[in-house]
C-alpha cells in the first residue's frame, strides 16, 4: 500500500479486501477520509458537520472485531467509512435537513438504516449537505451553503443530494446513503459521475428518514461502483415493522446478479423520452451506451409510457401536497427554531417564516393550495388518478421488456447560479427521473461518458438511467454491471478526488 492518503481512491470491495488481509485498519481509512475532507472540502462545501471522536470509536470498535477473527462474510461493511444525507437521522447527531428551522436538533434515535449499517460493521459518520428538506435540483437550497460538483467548483453537483454525490466522487467517503423522491439520488449521481440507486418503494425502511413527500421518498445508496451499490443494498434492504410502507419479503443476495453478460434480456427505449431541450452530447453518450448494452447480448425494443408527458405537473401537485402536511410539525414549539411571538400563532407564523428557505416555502403554499376546500378535486384528486395511469404504463411496458433505459438527465451539470430565477427550468431537471418514483419503481443510474467534445464545453459527466419493475433490482444491477464491466467511465477521476 502507497499510504494511508492513497486508501480513499479504493472503493468498498477493494478496501474490504485489504481490511480483511489487514494490509490497513479501519482507523487508517477512517483517516484517509478525514485527510481528504480537510484537504478538499473547504472548496467543495459537501460536508455539514461530522464527529471525529464518534467515528473513531466505531473505527476502533471494527479494528477490535477484525483482530478477533471477525470477518466480512458476517459483517460486509466492517470498518468502512460511510456518511449520511443530513435527513437521516443518527443518534446523538445533528439533524438539520440543512434548515434553519431544525437549528440545534440532535437525533434521539438511529434511521433503520444507520442500524443496518452499524450491523453490517460500517463506520457512519458525517452529515452531508442537502437542498432544504430534499426541496431542489442543484443544492443551492441549502441554508448552510452551496456544496459545487468535484468535477468542475463553478457548476452544481445535482441535488437535493448533492452532498451525498459530491462527497463520493471527491474520495471523501466511500460510499454515502441518501434519499430519493423524484430524482434525488440518480440525478446528482449522473452529475458527478458516480452509481446512485433509488430502490423500489418499500424495499428500504423509511423509519428515521425526516419526510418530504412519504408517498415517493426512498432511501438509496450512492457508490464508486455497482457491486458497491449491490453491497450497500444488502446491507439496508429488508421489511421493517415501524415503518408502514415496508414491504414484508425476503431480500434476495443482490451481488449473485453481478457478472454474465445480456443475451435474453429485453431493454426498452420510451419513444416519449424523445423530447427536445437533451444536450446533443448526453444524447451522443446514451446511444452509444445503448449499442453498448447490445453488443452484450440486449435485445432493445421501442416501449410506450403514453402519459410520461404529465409526470412532472403530476409530480409537482402530490409531492409539494404532502410536503405541506408533513412540515406542519416544525411549528417552533416542540424542538428546533423558535422565534417567540405575542401568540401561539404569531410565534409559529414568525418562526416558520425565519425558518424555511424560499423554495421551501414555496412548495408549501403550492401544496396547501391543491389540498384546499374547492381545489382538492381539481387538482390532487386528480394528479393521483394520473398517478395511476403513469404507474400502469410502466407496468404494461414491463410485460414486454425488462428494464427501461434513458438519459438520467436531460444536460450535463448547469452553472451555479444558472437556473436559480426560473423555478421551472430547475424542476425540469429531474424530467426522466420523476416518473420512477410516481411509479414506484427501482432505478439506477451509472456513468456512461463525458462531455467536452466542443470547445465550449468543460468535461462534465453523463449518467444512464435503467429503470427495473418493482422489486427488480436483481435486473438492475445484472445490466449496469455488465455495462459498467465492458467500459472504463467508472474508472475516471473527478479533479478533486
Amino acid at each position: 500500500m502507497a499510504g494511508v492518503s492513497m486508501l480513499r481512491q479504493l472503493n468498498i470491495s477493494g478496501l474490504t479486501e485489504r481490511l480483511a488481509r489487514r494490509e490497513c485498519s479501519a482507523r487508517e481509512s477512517l483517516q484517509a477520509c478525514f485527510d481528504q475532507i480537510a484537504q478538499v472540502d473547504g472548496t467543495l462545501k459537501a460536508f455539514l458537520s461530522y464527529d471525529v471522536a464518534n467515528a473513531e470509536a466505531q473505527a476502533d470498535e471494527a479494528d477490535r472485531l477484525l483482530a478477533s477473527g471477525v470477518t466480512h462474510r458476517e459483517k460486509p461493511l466492517l470498518g468502512v467509512p460511510i456518511a449520511l444525507k443530513d435527513v437521516l437521522c443518527h443518534r446523538g447527531q445533528p439533524c438539520g435537513c440543512a434548515s434553519k428551522i431544525l437549528q440545534g436538533f440532535v437525533s434521539p434515535y438511529d434511521a433503520t438504516v444507520v442500524t443496518r449499517l452499524k450491523e453490517a460493521g460500517a463506520v457512519v459518520f458525517g452529515r452531508l449537505n442537502m437542498d432544504e428538506f430534499a426541496m431542489g435540483s442543484s443544492t443551492e437550497n441549502s441554508s448552510a451553503w452551496t456544496t459545487v460538483n468535484p468535477w468542475d467548483p463553478t457548476r452544481i453537483p445535482g441535488g437535493s443530494s448533492g452532498g451525498c454525490a459530491a462527497s463520493v466522487a471527491a474520495n471523501e467517503c466511500f460510499g454515502s446513503l441518501g434519499s430519493d423522491t423524484g430524482g434525488s439520488i440518480r440525478q446528482p449521481a449522473a452529475l458527478c459521475g458516480i452509481v446512485g440507486l433509488k430502490p423500489t418503494y418499500g424495499l428500504v425502511s423509511r423509519f428515521g428518514l425526516v419526510a418530504f413527500a412519504s408517498s415517493l421518498d426512498q432511501i438509496g445508496p450512492f457508490t464508486k461502483s455497482v457491486g458497491d451499490s449491490a453491497t450497500l443494498l444488502q446491507a439496508i434492504a429488508g421489511h421493517d415493522p415501524r415503518d408502514s410502507t415496508s414491504v414484508p419479503q425476503p431480500v434476495p443476495d443482490y451481488r449473485k446478479a453481478l457478472g454474465g453478460d445480456l443475451r435474453g434480456l429485453r431493454i426498452g427505449l420510451v419513444r416519449e423520452f424523445n423530447v427536445g431541450g437533451v444536450d446533443p452530447e448526453v444524447d451522443t453518450a446514451v446511444r452509444a451506451a445503448v449499442r453498448q448494452l447490445e453488443s452484450l447480448g440486449a435485445e432493445t425494443v421501442e416501449v410506450s409510457l403514453p402519459h410520461s408527458d404529465y409526470a412532472a405537473a403530476t409530480y409537482y401537485i402530490i409531492a409539494p401536497a404532502e410536503a405541506s402536511a408533513n412540515l406542519a410539525r416544525f411549528d417552533g414549539i416542540r424542538y428546533g427554531l423558535r422565534v417567540e411571538g405575542r401568540d401561539p400563532a404569531e410565534l409559529n407564523s414568525r418562526t416558520r417564516g425565519a425558518g424555511f428557505g424560499p423554495e421551501v416555502k414555496r412548495r408549501i403554499i403550492l401544496g396547501t393550495y391543491v389540498l384546499s376546500s374547492g381545489y382538492y378535486d381539481a387538482f390532487y384528486l386528480r394528479a393521483q388518478k394520473v398517478r395511476t395511469l403513469i404507474r400502469n404504463d410502466f407496468l404494461k411496458a414491463f410485460e414486454s421488456v425488462d428494464a427501461i433505459v434513458s438519459p438520467t438527465t436531460p444536460t450535463p451539470a448547469f452553472r451555479i447560479g444558472e437556473k436559480t430565477e426560473d423555478p421551472l427550468q430547475m424542476y425540469l431537471s429531474d424530467i426522466f427521473t420523476i416518473s420512477c418514483n410516481l411509479a414506484g419503481n427501482c432505478g439506477i443510474s451509472i456513468p456512461c461518458g463525458f462531455t467536452g467534445a466542443r470547445s465550449d464545453v468543460p468535461r462534465l459527466p453523463i449518467g444512464l438511467q435503467i429503470l427495473g419493475k418493482p422489486f427488480g433490482e436483481e435486473t438492475l444491477f445484472r445490466i449496469a454491471h455488465a455495462y459498467e464491466q465492458s467500459t472504463g467511465w467508472h474508472r475516471e477521476h473527478a479533479p478533486m478526488a
